[in-house]
């Protein structure tokens, strides 16, 4: 892996390899000292140009796990705010000798820009309606964790699936680990051609939901709405809002986050035993050091280093050092 771009440039072998070094991250955050060294000197630079709390967070935590130095900026309060350019910006950065930039954009396509016109390995933290991959990741990693594998298992995805870049991450991710996916919701937000183009099934009535193993709740991302696509917040959570009668009893719930609570979801289920949202956010971390550790160990040559000039072309295996 040299970019994390999106999750058709994944081979399966690619997230096996990333869930079980996330595995072993996982242990090593049950130690007293939760930090190894293998990124000790490098520098990551996470840019959001969108707000974040879960995915930026999660980023900035993974990088200081692995002993990386972090620069995060934010397009508030930046030279974005003045009018720089994203090529002008990425050029600034660049003078850190950045060895991974995670960015986060308003447009689609961003994150492949910023591959071509730096060194550093680029990571796609979402772009626009195109894609999430590492929210993908993160949720394989949680649903292998609960249910062992994807296999035969059935997972509707619910909501505002036009909007979403972690809808078409997760129908990738899922299908390529062997799932059953059906995207659910009003036809004015289920993006036409989208079971030719994904491979999914689609429905637009929650009738059907109770063969799920997995409701994928999505939220209304009216952020990047420019027209009304409902008739009323009210009316839409009537119809598809996932509540204690929707969810079976055997049923793992699943959110991105945030969650407008009352409206893709009830309160009732946020917090109830079904809910798996809580270990969406503890999987993050662990597979993004994981995806961090993929991408920047393994042979690939230091910023301003030839491949081989530097023991960071080993691999130093720090999940098995002592703490």
């Amino acid at each position: 892996m040299r970019h994390l771009l999106a999750i058709g440039d994944l081979e399966r072998a690619d997230i096996e390899r990333i869930m079980e070094r996330a595995e072993g991250f996982a242990e090593v955050g049950r130690r007293d000292i939760k930090k190894v060294p293998t990124l000790r000197g490098r520098t990551i630079v996470n840019l959001f140009y969108e707000s974040s709390t879960r995915t930026s967070s999660s980023f900035e935590l993974a990088a200081k796990r692995l002993s990386a130095d972090v620069v995060s900026v934010k397009a508030v309060g930046s030279s974005v705010d003045k009018g720089e350019s994203l090529k002008d910006t990425i050029a600034t950065l660049g003078a850190y000798g950045p060895e991974a930039i995670v960015i986060r954009s308003p447009h689609a396509g961003a994150a492949d820009l910023v591959a071509r016109w730096s060194d550093a390995a680029v990571i796609n933290a979402g772009d626009g309606k195109h894609e999430h991959p590492s929210q993908a990741l993160l949720d394989v990693y949680t649903l292998r964790r609960r249910l062992g594998s994807l296999a035969g298992k059935r997972i509707w995805i619910v909501g505002d699936v036009l909007h979403s870049r972690v809808a078409r991450s997760n129908v990738l991710a899922f299908r390529m680990m062997g799932a059953n996916v059906t995207v659910c919701g009003p036809p004015t937000l289920i993006p036409r051609g989208i079971e030719r183009a994904l491979g999914c099934a689609v429905s637009y009535e929650l009738d059907g939901l109770e063969e799920a193993d997995v409701v994928y709740a999505l939220r209304m991302q009216r952020e990047r709405m420019r027209e009304s696509f409902v008739p009323s917040i009210r009316e839409y959570a009537a119809k598809y809002q996932i509540d204690s009668r929707r969810l079976g009893p055997r049923q793992l719930l699943m959110h991105p986050g945030p969650v407008n609570r009352g409206v893709e979801l009830s309160g009732e289920v946020i917090d109830g035993p079904n809910s798996l949202i809580t270990e969406q956010v503890e999987s993050g971390l662990v597979v993004r050091m994981a995806i961090l550790y993929e991408l920047l160990t393994g042979g690939r040559p230091r910023a301003g280093e030839r491949a081989g000039d530097s023991d960071a072309a080993t691999d130093p295996t720090p999940i098995k050092e002592p703490a």
